[in-house]
C-alpha cells in the first residue's frame, strides 16, 4: 500500500509539473501540444501536484 501510493504520487507530482511547465509555455514538448502556453494547464498542474504531494505524505503516515 505504501509502495503504490509512493509511485502514484510522484507520479503525479512529475505530472504535473510537466503541466505547469507546458502551461506557462516554458516546456515545448511536444511541439504540436494543444496545452502549450495555456495557464488553465498551468493551474490543473499545480493542483495535481499538489495532490501528488499529499500522497507521499499520506504513504509516510501509512508507513507508521
Amino acid at each position: 500500500m505504501r509502495r503504490a501510493l509512493v509511485v502514484l504520487g510522484t507520479l503525479c507530482a512529475l505530472l504535473g509539473l510537466l503541466w505547469i511547465g507546458q502551461g506557462l509555455g516554458y516546456i515545448h514538448w511536444p511541439a504540436s501540444s494543444f496545452m502549450l502556453d495555456q495557464r488553465p494547464w498551468a493551474d490543473r498542474g499545480a493542483a495535481l501536484a499538489v495532490v501528488g504531494l499529499v500522497l507521499i505524505l499520506a504513504a509516510r503516515r501509512v508507513g507508521r
